[in-house]
């Protein structure tokens, strides 16, 4: 009977560590405002539009795959917010400030950006010359907090704009941010292949870090997580998606040790049944 419950524990730890990394996008809007915005965004104010996963395919008869030349355009995927407009999400699984995340990321919005194709071939074999068509062009201030209380504000020296940079690629993984060091010019002369091979299998979308944070004071502040983002315009209209967390990957020397454990627990039920 010990042993059973050795094994039950050992098995609950291993489904714990895979719960923990489980959802990790936006699942409820906490706050949310449109603001001034562009008169062909007038209908993209449906909330829910920000929550769950980001898009990887349009549906209807002009949709398909999402991907860096082809990015979301319905209102039914994408949420507008305009001059003094607001967002506010909470994210199911926090954000974690960890230097081990890929080049220290800790979180990622999407938006509707979509590479510009410069060679006419909109039929697939498009190149592109690094810029973003329809670009955005204003300010934004992102903001995160652990209690939907107080809000720090991410330093905008270092964090970049979102709704640009990295267009949305449907195939890749969400929750693995772009090489921040890559910029568009790097992508010049990149066909979907090419893009893709600097995405690395990442989704796109623009990261950000929790070490960003400054107080009112502009004072750096360590911030260990955040389970809400704060997205509010100062000037122009953006899209969103949605959002996601870069997902925590438990130590080795715990995942070891929980491999360990089972397999030593499922070698001391062996021998029990052969005694």
């Amino acid at each position: 009977m010990r042993i059973i419950f050795l094994l039950a524990l050992g098995a609950s730890l291993a489904v714990s560590v895979s719960i923990n990394q489980a959802a990790p996008f936006a699942d409820a809007v906490m706050d949310y405002n449109p603001g001034a915005l562009r008169a062909n965004l007038a209908s993209y104010t449906n909330s829910s539009s920000a929550v769950g996963e980001p898009s990887r395919v349009t549906p209807g008869a002009w949709g398909g795959p999402v991907d860096p030349f082809n990015p979301p355009y319905l209102n039914s995927q994408l949420l507008a917010v305009g001059t003094n407009g607001f967002l506010t999400v909470h994210l199911q699984t926090p954000a974690v400030n960890s230097p081990s995340n890929p080049h220290g990321i800790d979180f990622i919005v999407f938006g509707g950006a979509g590479f510009s194709i410069t060679n006419g071939d909109f039929s697939g074999g498009g190149i592109t010359d690094g810029t973003i068509f329809n670009p955005r062009p204003g300010s934004v201030s992102v903001a995160v907090s652990s209690d939907n209380q107080t809000f720090y504000t991410l330093d905008s020296s270092l964090a970049p704009v979102f709704d640009y940079l990295y267009p949305t690629d449907g195939s890749g993984n969400f929750n693995l941010p772009v090489n921040p060091a890559l910029h568009g010019e790097d992508f010049a002369g990149k066909n979907l292949d090419g893009i893709r091979a600097l995405y690395a299998g990442s989704a796109g979308g623009t990261g950000y870090d929790l070490d960003w944070a400054i107080d009112t004071q502009g004072q750096k502040v360590h911030i260990d997580s955040a389970q809400y983002v704060r997205i509010d315009v100062l000037e122009g209209s953006y899209e969103i998606d949605g959002f996601s967390t870069v997902p925590q990957v438990p130590e080795p020397a715990t995942s070891v040790l929980i491999l360990s454990g089972l397999g030593f627990l499922g070698w001391r039920v062996k021998r029990r049944s052969q005694d």
